[in-house]
Parts: structure tokens; sequence; C-alpha cells
């Protein structure tokens, strides 16, 4: 698959050759689908927490005796029909994080990668570096050239004066590659692959 490379400038900068097997697979919607339900449930923080009847304040003593009032037995003034009461089968804290197949999410970003690809949303830039003394305003300046409202940048290496004027831009985000992942592909419209980063992507999908 023969792609044309660009600047920043949007200047053509030559071609380069997109193996089929990374960029031009057919994309499984299913699969995104269990690979992002595996990263946001990875990300929960998981630190609900509900009190129960043995957690919460109050006494220990029986409320009245068990026979000979009329009323329902009771044991605890703790349990949850009362108000104050404990709550039955609330929230604990835990791990919302669960096992995925690697195989499972190595197709699920071939995947975004190849349905980028099939939308003409994927672009291949000829590097992502600025200038030691680069300013935001002329990078947004840029990006809105280029026609990115919203933009996911991935590098092999993140460069840290890219990485400074870009931080402040709305909906544009840069990753290095071993940082790319379904999500955030998905969550951007337009996928911007360096050339270095095209060849850090065939080591890590190799």
């Amino acid at each position: 698959m023969q792609v044309t490379v660009i600047t920043l400038d949007n200047a053509p900068a030559g071609e380069i050759e997109l193996p089929e097997a990374l960029f031009g697979a057919a994309p499984r919607s299913d699969i995104m689908a269990r690979v992002v339900h595996w990263q946001l449930a990875k990300r929960r923080a998981g630190t609900h927490k509900a009190k129960g009847l043995s957690e919460v304040s109050g006494t220990t003593k029986k409320p009245y005796r068990q026979k000979g009032t009329g009323n329902a037995r009771q044991g605890s003034l703790r349990a949850p029909q009362f108000r104050k009461g404990g709550v039955v089968h609330g929230p604990v804290v835990r791990d919302h994080g669960y096992s995925l197949n690697k195989k499972v999410r190595r197709l699920g970003l071939i995947s975004a990668l190849s349905m980028k690809a099939a939308e003409g949303k994927l672009v291949v830039l000829d590097t992502a570096a600025v200038g030691d003394d680069a300013k935001t305003g002329a990078v947004a300046a840029k990006v809105k050239a280029l026609g990115w409202t919203s933009a996911l940048v991935v590098d092999a290496a993140a460069d840290a004066n890219f990485l400074r004027v870009i931080r402040n831009l709305p909906k544009v985000q840069v990753l290095p590659t071993i940082g790319a992942n379904v999500y955030d592909i998905l969550n951007h419209d337009v996928l911007a692959v360096t050339r270095a980063g095209v060849e850090a992507l065939k080591e890590r999908l190799a």
C-alpha cells in the first residue's frame, strides 16, 4: 500500500510502503469493542465502597425482646431495613481489570489501523519534531492548515519539544509507538503516524 508522506507544513515528502497485513486488513468491530472494554476496565480506579452491616456505626444491642411485642423480630439496628443501616451487597474496593488474550489485543490494534486507512483518515508524517524555540500558536496554525480538528500523532519516541507545544491544543494527542492503543485511535478523527512510527509499529506487531 503506497501512501504519500507529508510534513507538518503539508508539503509532500516522498512515499512509503505500508504493509497490507497491518494497514489493509478487514476491520473487526467486535474485536475492537472487546479491546476498548478491556482498556476502560483496566483504567477504572475501583475505589467505590459502601458500608455493610458489620461496618456501620451503631449499637449491637437487640432493639427489643424477641416475643410479645407484636412487632417483627429484630436483631440489630444496623440491619439494612433501618435508617443508617448497612447496605446489602454494596460496592467494595476491587480491581475491575481482567486478562485479554495477546492475539486479540494485537488484532484489535491492526483493525483500528486498517479502519483509519480505509476511511482515508490515516496520515504519514515525515517527522513530528520542532525546534527549541517553537511556539504553540505556530504549531496550532499548522494543525489548522492540515484540517485536523481531532488528531492522534504516533511517533517511535515522542519529541519533547513537540510534546511541549502540542499539550495545550484541544483534541490533539501525541503518543509513543509503545503506547498506541485502540481506544485512543478510535477516539480521534485523524491518525498521524511518522515514518519512524511506522517502522516501530512493524516491529511491535511483527
